[in-house]
């Protein structure tokens, strides 16, 4: 029997941290399409033991960290530099 693509994510993710980009290319779905994929996730693991974890986005021209940010997409722009150059949330399932 074959897994849906949220049963694949969550298996990634048990393996080890992933970005979305990552993510969409190993169960090959467009990027913008893993975020409801993870939100989802997050809702139905926050029953169990296991936990869906961000590391925050990070500006790679200024090094701002995205700390309270609660979406899962990428931001456009820092808002401290107003570069666009910024590192993905990285995503895995803590226990």
């Amino acid at each position: 029997m074959s897994q849906t693509v949220r049963q694949m994510i969550i298996d990634i993710l048990l393996e080890g941290p992933a970005t979305a980009k990552e993510l969409s290319a190993r169960v090959s779905i467009p990027e913008k399409e893993v975020f409801p994929h993870l939100a989802h996730i997050r809702k139905s693991l926050h029953h169990g033991q296991q936990r869906l974890m961000m590391e925050p986005a990070c500006c790679r021209a200024c090094g701002f960290v995205f700390q309270k940010r609660e979406r899962l997409s990428k931001p456009g722009r820092c808002p401290s530099c107003h570069q666009s150059f910024i590192e993905q949330p990285i995503f895995r399932i803590q226990a």
